[in-house]
């Protein structure tokens, strides 16, 4: 379906068939590199991590009256949660699988946190909540997730340096030369290089893939977090909980600003209709769910705004077509077994440029927000907040254990962080009062798309 605006109401006009699977198809190809991109990453599942995308984009525009045009695909902001916790599980004698079904209990309490926010904004309104959230704590601790990610990065690249510099090469052409729809994907562009060139060097063992079958279910029982529960380590539960909630103080950052640019796209103001609190709801609950089954949390797509600017083309429905597309994948074990065969060099080569736009859209979060440094108390809160952050996570313990329960550098931090911004005198921050900078934290936006965001 076609639509235009007329006073914030759509004309609705029929699209075709032809046309709307082709538009929902372009949507799926542009959400694909980075969804699939965490699952490699982290071990979750591939197959599940589809599912739930499509799942969870149909939560969510459920969740919003069916209003909002946004794809939710997987969230690279909890990369660092799910390597901390399973860092904690194997020094405590558990395997890598074993171990991320702890850290999605973690995203499936992030998750929750959303509708304690929603609540917050239906009850206060964001200006008041978001006094506690300013960017001075929001962009340090986005800083430091993407910090504490770099030496997995230089590790897989070090596998093969040639095959990873492939991938970088081909994500900075494509995100500075690239037109179109080749500037919306330099992520999926460069997987896909830098794997067809490694496959052709013969880097690839592709054994798995003939092993595979056509058809299978998505979601395996072992896999999820309700797996844990039938022998769980309590320790581990609550260290993952805490090692992870924090991160979500950045995410629900990055929905607001994905909410702002999506109204700014399309020329309608969603945080009003049908509301912030709403599209908060549909993000944790599509979250919540995905990461129960063992699918990868969720985030609204910048990479899909940017093919609404491009197409123009506004209707919910058209996402919907995206995300029955990638439910349907989710049921294809062979797609899934050749993708689990890219090479770690090309891991690494995304890695390498994805965490360091992490830890620069923390900066552009600060810079945006105009936040002021001549300032002593917000000095002090983005030195502890950094050397927090950064220094236990480097350290020998790689922790902070009070009790029972360790505590990562990165949760330390926020909680610290969140109260100096609290007690200490100056907090000017108001929210709203620049949309430029409400829209500066989105962690799967492609800086070649910024220009067309502000507009």
């Amino acid at each position: 379906m076609a639509q235009t605006q007329n006073e914030g109401i759509y004309d609705v006009r029929p699209l075709g068939t032809g046309k709307a699977l082709t538009l929902g198809l372009q949507h799926m190809f542009a959400m694909f590199g980075a969804t699939v991109l965490v699952p490699v990453i982290t071990g979750l599942s591939m197959s599940a991590t589809l599912l739930f995308a499509g799942l969870g984009t149909l939560i969510f525009h459920l969740c919003t009256k069916f209003k909002v045009p946004a794809f939710l695909g997987s969230s690279f902001a909890f990369l660092g949660g799910y390597a901390t916790v399973v860092q904690l599980g194997m020094a405590g004698g558990l395997t890598q699988a074993q171990a991320l079904p702890y850290a999605c209990i973690g995203v499936f309490c992030a998750g929750l946190l959303y509708f304690v926010l929603a609540a917050l904004f239906a009850a206060f309104g964001p200006q008041k909540v978001m006094k506690y959230f300013p960017p001075i704590v929001t962009g340090p601790i986005i800083i430091a997730i993407g910090l504490i990610l770099s030496g997995s990065a230089v590790n897989n690249c070090s596998q093969n340096w040639w095959i990873a510099l492939v991938a970088i090469v081909i994500i900075i052409v494509c995100n500075i030369w690239g037109k179109g729809m080749v500037r919306i994907i330099p992520i999926l562009l460069g997987v896909i290089g830098s794997y067809l060139v490694a496959a052709c060097f013969g880097l690839c063992d592709f054994s798995k893939v003939h092993e595979a079958a056509w058809i299978g279910l998505p979601v395996q029982w072992e896999n999820t977090a309700i797996s844990v529960f039938n022998n769980p380590d309590w320790n581990l539960v609550v260290a993952a909980i805490i090692a992870i909630i924090p991160i979500s103080i950045a995410t629900m950052m990055e929905h607001i600003g994905d909410m702002c640019a999506i109204s700014s796209t399309t020329g309608i103001n969603y945080l009003e209709d049908p509301g912030l609190h709403r599209t908060l709801m549909g993000d944790g609950l599509a979250t919540a769910i995905a990461s129960l089954f063992g699918a990868p949390a969720n985030t609204t797509y910048g990479e899909n705004t940017g093919v609404l600017n491009i197409t123009k083309v506004y209707d919910p429905r058209v996402i919907r077509i995206a995300a029955y597309f990638a439910i349907l994948l989710s049921f294809c074990p062979k797609f899934s077994a050749v993708i689990a065969c890219m090479p770690a060099a090309t891991i690494g080569g995304v890695s390498l440029i994805l965490y360091g736009m992490i830890s620069a859209v923390g900066v552009r979060n600060i810079v945006e927000n105009n936040v002021d440094f001549k300032a002593s108390r917000n000095v002090l809160v983005m030195a502890i907040i950094l050397v927090l952050s950064i220094g236990v996570s480097y350290s020998s313990a790689g922790a902070i254990t009070i009790g029972s329960v360790k505590l990562t550098g990165l949760a330390i931090a926020a909680i610290v962080g969140i109260i100096l911004n609290a007690v200490l005198p100056g907090n000017d921050y108001e929210f709203g009062s620049n949309s430029i900078g409400d829209m500066a934290v989105d962690f799967e936006i492609n800086p070649s798309l910024r220009k067309e965001k502000k507009k």
